[in-house]
């Protein structure tokens, strides 16, 4: 990565400042000056109502519908729009809550960037302080499992590798869900693998643990940064993505011990980049490519394995390299250019992304520097920049942009700058890691709206805007 160092100025710029690394415009003389070019101060600026950035109480459709192929509809899972918002059996999470999570999630993914691989253990229980990152899960789809399928609500998570779902039955303890608990005597297509074959003997890599060996059964065992777990016989099933995309053969976790904050959800669905993570399985029909695009917490947006995601985009979707990380190699490592970091990744499990000491105190000044006109308030967890709009129907905040490997600009929207803490106070949506040699992390707020689009084949990341609303 380049070494150049973060400006401390009130001009932070990607696009004539190549050697800078996030562009925020200054209000200095009118003008955002940066490489010897003049860009005049009027569209530098988003004006947005104050109500438009707390999230809606009530689902509207998405004004881009890219549900086709196998493509899977996509809801926050506390939002207005999933179905498991009026019958959660956990109460939405507060702020604090919420963040208090993410900060977990991101723990986790450092630490298992100090490290090459997880030691193993003789241990018959999963170590409380180590395994895969969780933390909020906030986005969620519906697919079906067995013979005959039934239907269930899985987090997807781009941070992690394994699929497992509750099983029964629950032999140890299983959290509430909305849907009843999938039970493999049910089904005519499920088997368990067994200790011996080479399936059993890639759980390692997938889930940060080795297996182990029930009356020559594999057994899993998971555990997130935040503590949660799922622990259980791993086996084969048959998937339903889309009644034209069925998959036998699916290799998962029937978790018959399992405790966590899943929000009424049956599981999870992996899609890094490992021999067992979903994308890898399907990869025979779809050639390890998929899309995405997260939408606010009052709309709906995708899930599309193979090339019919995204392609609405057209020559708007641009692309940036992916990288290969021999610490991480399930994460999806990319550039963000113009500083030194230890990495950076994408993932769509964290909230808040998290910005190098440099790059984020850079930032804070420029962005306080440009929004004195609004009074500041108490800032929470995480946060170190907050604003009090109770008496404004609409302010003015700074454009902020990314820029990725290849040149690859990305505008981000006005809820990817400033994140709600309640009706009238408002932070800079960005927070600032503990040391330079920490994992730059590019989190879900941030891609909230976009097109993202994973060639994971073909090595690279894509984005354009308007995914979906």
């Amino acid at each position: 990565m380049m070494a150049t160092p973060i400006a401390s100025s009130i001009s932070i710029s990607f696009f004539s400042c190549v050697s800078l690394f996030l562009l925020l415009c200054s209000s200095k003389n009118g003008y955002a000056l940066g490489g010897g070019e003049r860009k005049t101060l009027q569209s530098n600026f988003h004006s947005v109502q104050v109500n438009s950035l707390l999230p809606a109480s009530v689902c509207t459709s998405s004004t881009k519908d890219k549900r086709n192929g196998a493509s899977l509809k996509v809801v926050h899972k506390y939002g207005p729009c999933s179905h498991l918002h009026e019958h959660n059996t956990e109460n939405a999470p507060t702020v604090t809550e919420v963040l208090r999570r993410d900060q977990s999630r991101v723990n986790s993914i450092q630490s298992r960037l100090r490290q090459n691989r997880v030691k193993e253990s003789k241990a018959t229980t999963i170590p409380a302080n180590s395994g895969k990152s969780l933390g909020t899960g906030n986005y969620i789809v519906r697919i079906g499992l067995g013979t005959p399928k039934k239907d269930f609500t899985l987090v997807f998570d781009t941070g992690s590798d394994f699929t497992w779902t509750q099983c029964r039955p629950c032999l140890g303890s299983c959290y509430q869900q909305q849907e009843p608990i999938y039970d493999p005597s049910l089904s005519s297509t499920y088997t368990n693998i067994t200790c011996s074959s080479q399936q059993c003997s890639q759980l390692s890599s997938a889930t940060g643990f080795p297996p182990r060996c029930f009356t020559n059964t594999c057994v899993y065992g998971v555990r997130y940064g935040d503590s949660s777990f799922s622990e259980g016989f791993f086996g084969s099933e048959t998937i339903t993505l889309t009644p034209s995309d069925v998959f036998p053969n699916f290799l998962f976790g029937c978790g018959e011990n399992n405790n966590g904050l899943f929000g009424g959800t049956a599981g999870l669905i992996g899609l890094g980049r490992d021999p067992l993570s979903l994308v890898s399985q399907i990869s025979s029909k779809y050639g390890n490519y998929f899309s995405y695009c997260l939408p606010s917490t009052s709309s709906s947006g995708y899930l599309t394995f193979g090339k019919g995601g995204g392609s609405s985009a057209g020559s708007s979707l641009k692309f940036t390299p992916l990288l290969s990380n021999s610490k991480a190699p399930s994460l999806y490592f990319f550039d963000i250019i113009g500083i030194k970091t230890a990495g950076s990744i994408i993932d769509s499990g964290t909230v808040i992304t998290r910005l190098p000491p440099a790059a984020y105190d850079a930032l804070k000044t420029a962005f306080r520097d440009q929004m004195k006109q609004y009074p500041m308030a108490p800032a929470p967890r995480l946060f170190d920049t907050c604003y009090d709009l109770s008496k404004y129907n609409s302010v003015k905040i700074p454009q902020i942009s990314f820029l990725f490997g290849g040149n690859i600009e990305l505008p981000l929207d006005t809820k990817g700058i400033l994140y709600p803490i309640n009706g009238s106070q408002f932070c800079l949506a960005f927070a600032r890691n503990m040391a330079a040699s920490d994992l730059a992390i590019f989190g879900n707020v941030q891609q909230q709206t976009l097109d993202v689009v994973y060639d994971v084949a073909g090595g690279k990341l894509g984005f354009a805007s308007g995914g979906c609303s």
